[in-house]
């Protein structure tokens, strides 16, 4: 495992408990996200995959909107959660930086805040593994923290990255996505909140 992932592990583990009873329900999430991510799946024809999944409440979302749905994430503790909430999910240990599927194999994958903690370096090669996973046409819906510059601030679990809109959906194109829509929000005592959904561009 790549240093960087190990530490994002180790300090996820250590709260995954107390991340779990805050943010582990849909009901905690922003009316707005659930609304964008519950039309976005349903656009979708084929195997989604939640990567970054966290506990799963996202993933058993989708579920039941109809998906065809999957979750990954690096922390064996929230696959722990997943399980027991959405026994008929599936859920696995793994990484982004290999989604353990074959080319061309997902119509969508959601990353909602799970590339927050990537250095910006680090950050293209995932979406380019993406885009080996998602078949040509196919979807992808990014939820991170936005500003005007890119900007590393420490996050309460382990430091994050927030990103100018532009500059993410530049790293989309450049990993051959083509920018469907872009959402950006500020609601009091939050730090700014963006999501882009791209579609890969078709062969």
């Amino acid at each position: 495992m790549i240093e960087a992932d190990a530490g994002v592990r180790s300090a996820y583990t250590a709260r995954a408990d107390e991340y779990t009873g805050l943010f582990g329900s849909i009901e905690a999430a922003h009316p707005e996200d659930r609304h964008l991510v519950a039309e976005w799946v349903r656009t979708l024809t084929g195997p989604v995959l939640d990567a970054g999944c966290g506990p799963g409440q996202w993933t058993g979302f989708m579920a039941d909107n109809g998906a065809d749905v999957a979750g990954i994430d690096l922390v064996p503790d929230f696959i722990a959660h997943a399980r027991i909430r959405f026994p008929s999910v599936p859920f696995n240990v793994g990484s982004l930086r290999s989604l353990g599927v074959p080319q061309g194999h997902l119509a969508g994958v959601l990353a909602w805040y799970s590339l927050i903690h990537l250095a910006p370096e680090n950050v293209a090669p995932v979406l380019r593994e993406f885009a080996r996973a998602i078949a040509p046409g196919g979807g992808l819906l990014l939820g991170f923290f936005e500003s005007g510059e890119l900007r590393r601030f420490p996050h309460a679990v382990t430091d994050a990255y927030s990103w100018p809109v532009d500059r993410f959906s530049g790293l989309l194109e450049t990993a051959g996505f083509s920018i469907v829509e872009t959402h950006t929000r500020s609601d009091a005592g939050h730090r700014p909140h963006a999501a882009i959904i791209a579609r890969l561009t078709s062969e």
